[in-house]
């Protein structure tokens, strides 16, 4: 089942790529930065997904003290983490055309960096050799903290004066029909490898477990 479902997330990013590339119209202000778009923002929804999933096995194992919400954590955190920088080197190859330079120091660049910094302390703490279920329980309350940045980075362009945004506000319903389907279907492809990718992680982190008889 694990290969099967391998396979078919590849043959969706597949397809996804080949309509990004060749089947999305040009925004001619934009041309071919406007395709990051199509990358960019379904990173994002993915990464800060698997952060919530982050969040809510925090939540299960301090209840439970049941290691296998801790490695739900770990597996979707990983995953967020990796997204998140994607996010953070997507954005860039965006800005430099679009701003003229690949960073400026707005709210929700500031924001997304903090989580991403978090996160890379919360992969040290992992690695430190402290014993595994103090690691589990430490771990599962940065996950619940860290997720509170996630809601002021999505309100962010809202949050602050506007005049210190360089984000675009425009909301999807006003995006024109050939690019919300291929956007939408981007969001669906990414959705779809963030799960299969947490599904092999989880079993990594099982047989990393049972070899430790951790169960």
């Amino acid at each position: 089942m694990n290969l099967s479902l391998f396979i078919l997330s590849i043959i969706i990013m597949v397809c996804n790529l080949v309509w990004i590339i060749f089947l999305t119209p040009m925004v001619p202000d934009q041309e071919w930065a406007q395709k990051i778009f199509y990358l960019h923002v379904p990173l994002a929804w993915s990464g800060f997904l698997s952060y919530f999933l982050v969040m809510l096995s925090g939540l299960g194992y301090l209840f439970s003290r049941n290691l296998q919400y801790d490695r739900i954590g770990h597996a979707a955190a990983e995953i967020g983490t990796i997204f998140t920088g994607l996010v953070l080197l997507t954005g860039p190859i965006w800005a430099t055309p679009i701003w003229g330079k690949p960073w400026i120091w707005e709210p929700r660049l500031i924001t997304t960096l903090v989580l991403f910094v978090i996160y890379a302390g919360y992969f040290i703490l992992r690695n430190v050799g402290i014993y595994r279920q103090r690691v589990a329980l430490i771990s599962a309350i940065i996950g619940i903290i860290a997720f509170l940045d996630i809601p002021i980075i999505f309100t962010s362009v809202n949050f602050w004066a506007a005049e210190i945004q360089s984000h675009p506000q425009m909301g999807m319903s006003k995006q024109p029909s050939g690019i919300l389907s291929p956007f939408l279907f981007s969001l669906f492809a990414f959705t779809n490898l963030m799960f299969t990718m947490l599904f092999l992680k989880m079993k990594v982190l099982y047989l990393e477990d049972k070899e430790k008889n951790y169960v």
